[in-house]
């Protein structure tokens, strides 16, 4: 005589089930792509002469298809983009090479030199998506290093700390961003 075994109940097993998934789901984050933070200019006015700009003002970058930098004229590394950048933009010593500057007297921030630079950026077209976006990461972070510094000079608090929109929009005036991005084409080897 062999004994059976007792049966085992497993109606309430999905009901389980079902409530870890609901749990899981709850408690979970999920990652969200941001992106690039850029306002794009409003389309060109075609009877507006665009203004002449001094060549010594033109900040080139270039990126070829096998992800290598030209920077004004010579191979780069993305790991000086930044400083290279900065020094230009700010031309702490009047170099006649970089950036000319001008001085305007701002509201909250006093006399301060504006920079009359912008960085000319091209790519090509087979640039891969991961060096295009080393390249804004390290334009962005320039950007904000110098309002950072700026901000902890002039106000004596950082950038991103800034709650009031005069502050802040004083140190968009004094550093603002000028970055000129062509469109994409073969710029070669």
């Amino acid at each position: 005589m062999s004994k059976k075994a007792p049966e085992f109940n497993a109606s309430s097993m999905a009901d389980i089930a079902f409530l870890l998934l609901i749990f899981f789901l709850v408690t979970t984050t999920m990652d969200i792509d941001m992106g690039i933070t850029r306002k794009l200019p409003p389309p060109p006015d075609t009877s507006v002469k665009a203004p002449d700009i001094n060549e010594r003002n033109i900040f080139q970058i270039l990126v070829n298809k096998n992800d290598k930098l030209l920077v004004n004229g010579k191979p780069g590394n993305i790991r000086d983009l930044k400083t290279q950048v900065k020094d230009f933009i700010l031309n702490p010593y009047n170099r006649a090479n970089l950036s000319e500057k001008k001085v305007v007297n701002i509201n909250y921030l006093g006399e301060v030199n504006i920079s009359k630079g912008i960085i000319s950026l091209q790519n090509d077209r087979g640039t891969s998506y991961e060096m295009y976006i080393k390249v804004q990461n390290e334009l962005a972070a320039a950007f904000k290093d110098m309002r950072n510094n700026l901000s902890q000079e002039k106000l004596g608090m950082k950038y991103e700390d800034l709650s009031r929109k005069e502050y802040l929009d004083a140190i968009n005036k004094a550093i603002p961003v000028a970055i000129s991005e062509a469109e994409p084409k073969n710029v070669g080897e």
